[in-house]
C-alpha cells in the first residue's frame, strides 16, 4: 500500500526509532486529529452505529441496523458510523429515510474501504486509534449490532473506557442477541466471579428491541447534562469551515 500514513504506523510499532522520526509520527497523528475536527465538528448531538460490512442489503441485521437507526434519527440525533458498506450503510441509510443528519468516520486499510452512498458528510482517516476517539468524542450512545474483530474492539474498549472513570458514561447498546449470546454469557460469568462490578452494566442494554433501544437512549438524554447533547458549534468560514448539510 503507497498512502504515507499506513506506511508510516507500521514502522512506528516496530519498536524504538530516531527521535526525529518519532516526533514527524506525532506530526502525522496531530494532522489526522485536525482532519477529523475539521470534518465532524458541526454534527451536535450522535448516536455511533457499529456492526460489520459484509452483510448484504438483504440480510435481517442490515434491515435491523437501517430500523434502529431511523427510529433513533427521529429523536434529534444525527447517525455516525464507520462510513463503509453492511451495517454502517444501513445505520447511514436509515438516517437519510427520516431526514436525519447521516455522518460516516472512513478508515483507510490495505484492501480500501470506499464510504457508502448515504451520507451528508464523511471524513476518511488513516490511523484506527484516531478514528475510534473521534467516533467517541462526538457521540451521546453507542448502538453495537453484529459485527468482526474491529466491532468487538470497539465496543469492549469504550466500556473499558467507561469504567475506569476516563471517559463519561453514556448509553450501550448491543443488538442482535442470538449472535451475541456467548458474549452475554461471558459477561454474566464475569459479574458472578466479581471481575466487574453490577455498576459497570447500568448503561449496558443487550435488546433485538427498537422500541427498548429508543427509550433507553430517550432516558439516558432526557436526564443527562452531557456537553454532547449541546447544539452544533457554528463553522467559522475564515478558516475554511463548512456548516454541516444534509445531502
Amino acid at each position: 500500500m503507497s498512502n504515507a500514513f499506513f506506511r508510516e504506523e507500521k514502522k512506528f510499532m516496530e519498536g524504538a526509532r530516531a527521535r526525529w522520526k518519532e516526533f514527524k509520527y506525532v506530526g502525522g497523528v496531530v494532522m489526522q486529529f485536525l482532519k477529523g475536527f475539521r470534518g465532524l465538528h458541526f454534527i451536535g448531538p450522535c448516536v455511533t452505529v457499529f456492526g460489520s460490512a459484509r452483510f448484504k442489503e438483504d440480510h435481517p441485521y442490515y434491515e435491523l441496523a437501517r430500523k434502529v437507526s431511523a427510529e433513533i434519527g427521529k429523536l434529534g440525533f444525527a447517525i455516525m458510523t464507520g462510513g463503509g458498506p453492511g451495517i454502517m450503510e444501513a445505520a447511514n441509510r436509515g438516517a437519510k429515510d427520516v431526514g436525519a443528519l447521516s455522518v460516516g468516520c472512513n478508515i483507510l486499510l490495505p484492501h480500501e474501504q470506499k464510504h457508502n452512498p448515504y451520507l451528508d458528510r464523511f471524513v476518511t482517516m488513516e490511523y484506527f486509534f484516531v478514528r475510534k476517539e473521534l467516533l467517541r468524542k462526538y457521540s451521546f450512545a453507542f448502538v453495537v449490532l453484529p459485527g468482526g474483530f474491529g466491532t468487538l474492539d470497539e465496543f469492549f474498549e469504550t466500556l473499558t473506557l467507561i469504567q475506569t472513570g476516563k471517559i463519561q458514561r453514556f448509553p450501550i447498546v448491543v443488538m442482535g442477541v442470538g449472535f451475541h449470546k456467548e458474549i452475554i454469557a461471558h459477561v454474566q460469568r464475569m459479574m458472578e466471579e466479581e471481575t466487574i462490578s453490577p455498576e459497570d452494566m447500568d448503561l449496558l442494554l443487550f435488546t433485538d428491541s427498537v422500541d427498548e433501544v429508543v427509550a433507553h437512549i430517550r432516558k439516558h438524554a432526557e436526564g443527562s447534562p452531557s456537553i454532547k447533547l449541546e447544539p452544533p458549534r457554528k463553522a467559522a468560514w475564515l478558516l475554511g469551515e463548512r456548516k454541516l448539510k444534509r445531502a
